[in-house]
């Protein structure tokens, strides 16, 4: 699905870039649901936090302020364990900017344990459920390629 299909006039209303570009969350589907949703802020947060890809601020109708949001759809992919395996390989061998969120993510207290936790596990041995990507529209699409959509 091309974003011009999901949100018709928004590349006229975006930069260049945020048209070129895909951004896409992938977990595994064998999580429980809260643990899907946790993945899915956390993963997101590293590309709104390093990408260019926010809006601006909102505002309401009584002049109250809000917080700006990211630009562009955000796709949701579900994947098994050997799915997601195969969507970091190729993102990785493409160079696309990730995020990542691993097994163990889901017992450390924070931040700082979160890194320690990752740097104890070479790239091959990760146990991944879940990751947020951004990269050019058609290397994503290759990246992607055979996987569903979040029901």
């Amino acid at each position: 699905m091309e974003f011009h299909q999901i949100r018709p006039g928004i590349c006229r209303r975006l930069n260049e870039t945020s048209c070129n570009s895909k951004i896409a969350v992938v977990v595994r589907e064998d999580l429980e649901v809260w643990q899907k949703l946790n993945v899915t802020a956390f993963t997101i947060s590293g590309i709104a936090g390093t990408q260019e890809v926010m809006g601006k601020e909102y505002e309401d109708g009584s002049n109250r302020k809000y917080l700006p949001m990211i630009m562009q759809p955000i796709l949701i992919f579900s994947a098994g364990r050997d799915e997601i395996r195969m969507v970091y390989a190729k993102a990785v061998s493409r160079d696309v900017v990730m995020t990542i969120y691993t097994e163990e993510l889901f017992s450390t207290p924070n931040d700082d344990a979160n890194r320690t936790a990752v740097r104890a596990v070479g790239s091959d041995d990760l146990k991944l459920v879940g990751m947020a990507l951004r990269g050019r529209k058609k290397p994503m699409d290759r990246i992607l390629k055979g996987l569903t959509l979040h029901p």
